[in-house]
């Protein structure tokens, strides 16, 4: 235990632990009211999320909890599903806290399975287009409440949808009877009965859930912000503008106390002290989280399978978030984290969070270098920090339900402008086209369609590119000629002119992969009919995939058949490999004919001439 905890900076790490707490706070709130759960998911998450990621990580600086990213996702399963519950959170709720338990999971698994090393892996254009879009969905997305524009409860809006409503409670209704076995196409009685029972304010709450699915995202919000300026709450707005300002205001003055703190707190303040007339945010629970066990009664397979790929993207950007600020942390402290453990401890975190209720996180950035900077060195800073948040719930939970709901929008607007990648963005006219390509497309799909899948296209998007540049590379490089008509390397400037016309040299500069496979294959089409000899020089080539072999087998088979003798010169270990696992080395060449360099290769030539 005293390797695991290490109490010899317990003050540093108290005071870090604090401060981040501290910072965590308005955040929290912000991201639990964004995501549509409330602020307490928000507040759960930064708890649970922030306690067990420290206790169980593999970076010991680290501040975890609900970050932009995440809650960018986190708030689009819960739009989707929401729509398949007809709005209500309560019936809903199970489904999203299994996502996100699964999520979790996923992220164990991906620690258990060596995987946290590949996360560098992906492209930066994918990265910078993603924290771009996710910056302008909480921008766009935060500017109705920032007005005190709520959808649902503009009448004039929320009629357009009565007639969609009915018909939703009809379909529901003969889904219902469908269960049951009611043979509703030979009598109708009972499907009258029931039609009969629906009320208008069963039809009004289904048309408030229509028009606050319409309006949700990216181009819901767009759709609606003509209705949302024509109806401005002058109040909301005030509060909105005022923490924004003190937000950016403060940091000029000094950076040592949170800036968003303070505008949380002065704002609230001056809007509770002075009995404004201001929209608060939901009621927050009193006392300890309590399971949600219900996650596991009522159970369904089928109900969460059409999200697995959505929690599989929740459990990478965790993990990419996570390993990104690990990065960070041992930049500056000068450590070196474990990317495994640290998917295991993030793993645990939002797997416990989910079961008690909170939104998933992930590292977050500001917060680990407040911890660091205000003396944080080992993970009980972490743990603290979940600890404070904790006690802050258990006793102002009924204060912080008093926060104005437009001070959290406010919050989430500087979030929003914070989290775009301004570098990625200013270097679009430096960049080479295809990953300007890349980041626009998933830009703008994950702005106005879809996080998830835009992420997936502009992998798919990224490898494609990379995979014909690699080929392009490849075939440029590896010329195929006649010995007279290619440059030479160094080792073969004195090659004797007598054999110019009977030795053919191919080189390869590269890997040989299915992307420059079409280019080795063209090599027999071209060797003239004089070439008695083909000098195949691997020296530059330090791989070959499956394609790649087989294109060699082809070749080197072609070769044999027309009757002339091939040479390998200075194979390298993972080629050769390959090429004696199918019998290539030595029955279709010889030992005999596979030579360290050059040198050795010509004197065989010499003798066997």
């Amino acid at each position: 235990m005293k390797k695991y905890f290490d109490f010899s900076h317990l003050k540093g790490d108290l005071f870090g632990g604090i401060t981040a707490g501290i910072v965590a706070l308005p955040l929290a709130l912000a991201f639990g009211v964004s995501s549509g759960l409330g602020p307490s998911a928000g507040l759960y998450g930064a708890i649970f999320v922030g306690f067990f990621a420290a206790l169980f990580g593999g970076t010991n600086t680290q501040i975890s909890g609900p970050t932009a990213p995440m809650t960018a996702i986190s708030m689009v399963v819960i739009a989707g599903i929401l729509a398949g519950f007809e709005g209500d959170v309560t019936k809903a709720l199970p489904v999203i806290l299994t996502v996100f338990l699964l999520a979790g999971v996923m992220q164990i698994g991906l620690g258990f399975l060596g995987l946290g090393k590949y996360i560098k892996y992906i492209p930066y254009p994918v990265v910078s287009g993603f924290m771009t879009a996710i910056g302008v969905i909480i921008l766009v997305t935060q500017i109705l409440p920032s007005v005190g524009y709520y959808p649902k409860e503009d009448m004039a809006f929320v009629e357009k949808f009565k007639p969609f409503a009915e018909e939703s409670l009809l379909d529901g209704i003969l889904k219902d009877e469908a269960g049951e076995g009611i043979m509703v196409l030979e009598t109708f009685q009972e499907t009258i009965k029931r039609a009969g029972e629906i009320t208008q304010q069963q039809i009004l709450q289904e048309s408030q859930s229509l028009a606050n699915t319409a309006s949700s995202g990216v181009i819901g919000s767009l759709k609606v912000m003509p209705n949302a300026l024509a109806n401005i709450n002058w109040i909301e707005l005030s509060l909105a503008l005022a923490t924004i300002l003190i937000v950016f205001g403060f940091k000029r003055i000094t950076n040592k106390i949170p800036s968003e703190l303070v505008a949380l707190l002065v704002v609230s303040g001056v809007a509770y002290g002075f009995s404004i007339d201001y929209r608060s945010i939901e009621q927050i629970p009193s006392g300890l989280p309590v399971p949600h066990m219900d996650i596991f009664t009522e159970f369904s397979l089928s109900s969460i399978t059409p999200y697995v790929f959505t929690a599989l993207t929740l459990a990478l950007l965790g993990a990419i978030d996570s390993l990104l600020t690990a990065v960070v942390a041992d930049n500056m402290t000068k450590t070196k984290h474990r990317p495994n453990k640290e998917l295991i401890g993030q793993g645990i975190g939002n797997s416990i969070g989910a079961v008690f209720g909170g939104i998933p996180g992930a590292g977050a950035t500001i917060r680990t270098v407040v911890n660091i900077n205000a003396g944080g060195k080992t993970r009980i800073s972490g743990m603290i920090a979940g600890i404070l948040l904790l006690v802050i719930l258990l006793a102002l939970g009924p204060i912080a339900s008093q926060i104005p709901a437009a001070v959290l929008a406010g919050l989430l607007v500087t979030v929003g402008i914070g989290v775009m990648d301004y570098k990625g963005l200013k270097a679009i006219p430096y960049m080479p086209r295809p990953e300007v390509i890349i980041m626009i497309v998933v830009l703008v799909l994950s702005s106005v369609w879809n996080l998830v899948y835009a992420v997936g296209i502009g992998l798919v998007f990224a490898s494609l590119m990379f995979m014909k540049k690699i080929g392009d590379l490849t075939a440029t490089q590896s010329d195929v000629k006649n010995i007279r008509e290619e440059k030479s390397w160094d080792d073969e400037a004195d090659f004797p002119d007598e054999l110019a016309q009977s030795v053919f040299i191919k080189h390869i500069k590269g890997p040989l992969f299915f992307g420059s496979t079409s280019d080795f294959q063209a090599l027999a089409k071209q060797i003239p009919e004089t070439a008695s000899t083909v000098i195949i020089r691997m020296d530059k080539m330090p791989y070959m995939d499956q394609s790649g072999l087989y294109a060699m087998e082809d070749v080197i088979i072609d070769l044999v058949k027309k009757e002339k003798s091939v040479l390998l010169v200075h194979i390298e270990e993972q080629p050769k490999y390959m090429m004696e696992r199918i019998d290539i080395i030595p029955d279709l060449i010889p030992t005999e004919q596979i030579f360290n360099d050059f040198k050795e290769c010509l004197a065989w030539i010499r003798s066997n001439k």
